[in-house]
């Protein structure tokens, strides 16, 4: 654990550099709230952990690292004022903490400073945008089309949750400079992992409590949100048995890459199996 411990502290560094420099001081203080009191960390690492499989070095990685970090702490943000949830990471949520407007304009801060990050590099850019508009379509099919079935469910976790994964992923392997197949070989492994953590935290909600997820535990039923459990009314272990099988389809497009076996191929590996069995 030391090696990936390393990868995720140097993210660490660099992301608290960046929001060191957030100005004015009451917009440093929201948006130190949002993105420093906790996570895991899951898409930053994929995008080093990726960057390296690939040949490159992590401090190629790491700007983008922080920058998708940065784009998934500010949909938070507006995930928790539409769901009213009070609760972040154990933490009061940015809007409970500041009020609406604060929390809109802290979402809106953390998107500069991650477009600040990726500015660097048009295909950066491009692949962060599409991913962001993925993301929104995805935010709107859940509060005015809500999925019906399974299909058009996996459809809104593809690209609610999916799209940010397949675009850290795709983050790294540009960072290493891979030829286009690669690139969307590794977004196809990052889409469905995303997909198969969606699924388990959908399980999550339903059946672990608040202390444990360090949030606020069956708000999917309660606001009728459309969740693999209460959209197909599967069995927690039918749906499990799902998330599982986009687990194995990860693992299937990480094995068509050509690259050299390695600890940060290892990793990578490892995340599609933990996403379908932790806790939290």
């Amino acid at each position: 654990m030391e090696y990936l411990e390393r990868r995720r502290d140097r993210v660490e560094e660099r992301l608290e550099a960046v929001l060191d420099s957030v100005e004015p001081d009451e917009l440093a203080d929201e948006v130190r709230h949002v993105a420093l009191s906790g996570g895991k960390r899951v898409r930053p690492t994929v995008t080093v952990l990726v960057c390296e499989a690939l040949g490159g070095e992590p401090a190629d990685a790491v700007d983008f690292a922080v920058g998708i970090e940065l784009v998934h702490n500010a949909s938070l943000v507006i995930d928790d004022i539409i769901d009213e949830s009070e609760l972040r990471r154990g933490s009061p949520a940015a809007w409970e903490a500041f009020g609406h407007g604060p929390a809109i304009i802290a979402s809106d801060g953390l998107l500069g400073e991650a477009f600040n990050l990726f500015s660097t590099d048009e295909r950066a850019m491009q692949t962060v945008s599409e991913s962001m508009v993925e993301l929104g379509e995805g935010e709107a099919m859940e509060l005015v089309a809500e999925p019906t079935n399974e299909k058009e469910y996996m459809e809104l976790a593809r690209r609610k949750t999916g799209a940010l994964f397949r675009a850290a992923a795709e983050l790294g392997a540009i960072a290493a400079d891979s030829d286009p197949y690669t690139v969307e070989a590794v977004g196809q492994y990052a889409e469905r992992v995303g997909v198969a953590f969606q699924m388990r935290d959908d399980v999550l909600d339903a059946t672990a409590d608040a202390e444990t997820l360090g949030k606020p535990a069956g708000t999917d039923a309660e606001m009728e949100r459309p969740s693999l459990v209460e959209v197909t009314e599967l069995t927690t272990e039918e749906a499990n048995e799902r998330a599982r099988a986009e687990s194995d389809a990860a693992l299937e497009s990480l094995s068509t890459i050509d690259a050299p076996e390695s600890q940060s191929m290892e990793y990578l590996r490892d995340l599609a199996e933990f996403v379908v069995v932790r806790e939290r």
